[in-house]
């Protein structure tokens, strides 16, 4: 699994149960990212890793997939 596998599970579990308590906690970073039409938003799990996430029409929250922040594509 994904997270297991980069010693993400602690990490995900606290940003999850802040962004689940208050989406715009400051030590999740919340961004917009570009193209800003898309309205793809990412958090942030620690220094290297990001959530993207979008939010749907009825307030859903859905979340993307798990990148890393800086990796060159």
């Amino acid at each position: 699994m994904f997270l297991r596998d980069r010693g993400l599970l602690a990490k995900w579990a606290k940003a999850k149960k802040l962004f689940e308590k208050d989406i715009r906690h400051t030590s999740l970073n919340v961004e917009l990212l570009e193209p800003k039409w898309r309205a793809i938003y990412s958090f942030r799990l620690d220094k290297k890793y990001r959530a993207l996430f979008f939010i749907g029409k009825d307030g859903f929250v859905e979340i993307l997939q798990i990148t890393n922040h800086y990796k060159k594509a």
